[in-house]
């Protein structure tokens, strides 16, 4: 047995090392993550670019729409937090460290409310006066709809989300409200806490491909015009999108909305789609779906993983081993070359929680995964 400590790994990262990445992480379905239906994806195989978004929002836009108020008990499905059956607000919630406040299902939905941790309500990521309100399905649409803090939601209104450089008034848990620090808009925006950040993002990435053929953007204070994301609020949302990558939360929340609505969000399946459909990547074709079999002889477990990674290799497997894993930026974190050990242990515990890709080769075969670190 090996058991690898990480350390991290200096290497220069040029356009061939992003053109690798891509071509690698496009491969990786053996461990998904999250598991879209067999077919699901089929129609938007070998697109890119435009092409790619006109796929995935004909694949996605005919869904199931809720009833305004069956959102409250959909929320109890949708966003239950695991530790103690509460409710899940972002906007009161500070991963790593206990809220100032929890809500109870049922009893603590709005009404009125004076202040923070008085009712918890149904709030539009994307505002409905964004939209022209109660406009079907977008109204009722779980993948932008959240449980949060009513009083916060208020303070939110129907700001853009952005980034603050001067706070006229932060939550408990960090969300500001203030005078926007992005090149593009120079209003007054809501910025969320870094661990939903990029929760945000792929939720507005989602909206711009479901509803393409919608106007989101009524409002001139919005992300959107018409059905498209407006360039100073794409460029942020991808670099959130880079920064916060996808959380077991957001993965569990599009698995129970899809038993909902029958539909799912491409960008927490395959976050790879943000730079592939809005970003530098848009030259990349959507192979993604493609699942290459796991060789009997290999074995990759516990996926997800908190703190140890182990590779077990059977048959003869075991000449020659290279592992190397990377982050989504495309940062090689740990790597491992010429093993030649059955077992192999990483130790994933210094890593941030998030996606990673393992790729395991030898002379005979190469192989990579989707590796969830929680």
């Amino acid at each position: 047995m090996r058991n690898i400590r990480f350390s991290p790994v200096e290497t220069r990262h040029g356009t061939s090392l992003r053109m690798m990445f891509s071509v690698l992480f496009l491969f990786t379905a053996t461990l998904s993550f999250a598991q879209p239906p067999a077919g699901y994806y089929a129609s938007a195989l070998n697109k890119n670019g435009y092409a790619l978004r006109v796929a995935m929002h004909n694949i996605i836009k005919n869904h199931t729409s809720e009833s305004y108020n069956g959102l409250w008990d959909a929320f109890y499905r949708t966003d239950r937090h695991p530790d103690n059956g509460k409710v899940w607000d972002i906007y009161s919630d500070r991963p790593g460290s206990t809220p100032a406040y929890y809500f109870t299902f049922g009893n603590d939905q709005c009404g009125n409310y004076s202040g923070e941790g008085d009712c918890y309500n149904r709030e539009h990521s994307v505002p409905k006066s964004w939209f022209g309100g109660s406009v079907a399905p977008m109204y009722t649409d779980l993948f932008h709809l959240y449980p949060t803090d009513g009083f916060v939601n208020s303070k939110r209104s129907n700001l853009p989300i952005g980034k603050v450089i001067n706070a006229t008034w932060t939550s408990t848990n960090g969300s500001k409200v203030g005078t926007s620090n992005v090149s593009g808009y120079s209003g007054q925006v809501f910025e969320p806490i870094d661990s939903f950040k990029g929760d945000f993002a792929r939720t507005y990435f989602y909206m711009a491909v479901c509803y393409m053929d919608k106007n989101l953007g009524v409002e001139t204070q919005s992300n959107f015009i018409g059905g498209n994301l407006k360039p100073w609020s794409k460029d942020l949302l991808l670099q959130w999108a880079a920064m916060d990558p996808v959380s077991k939360k957001e993965i569990d929340r599009n698995n129970t909305v899809y038993q909902i609505q029958h539909n799912r969000n491409p960008f927490i399946d395959f976050p790879e789609l943000a730079e592939m459909i809005f970003g530098s990547d848009t030259n990349q074709s959507f192979i993604t779906h493609i699942p290459i079999q796991e060789p009997s002889n290999w074995k990759i477990y516990p996926n997800p993983t908190t703190s140890q990674l182990n590779i077990q290799l059977f048959d003869n497997q075991t000449d020659n081993v290279s592992i190397e894993l990377y982050d989504m930026m495309g940062k090689l974190r740990i790597t491992i070359q010429n093993a030649r050990e059955d077992h192999i242990a990483l130790d994933m515990s210094p890593l941030a929680p998030g996606i990673y890709l393992l790729k395991v080769a030898n002379d005979q075969n190469i192989h990579t995964y989707k590796i969830v670190k929680q």
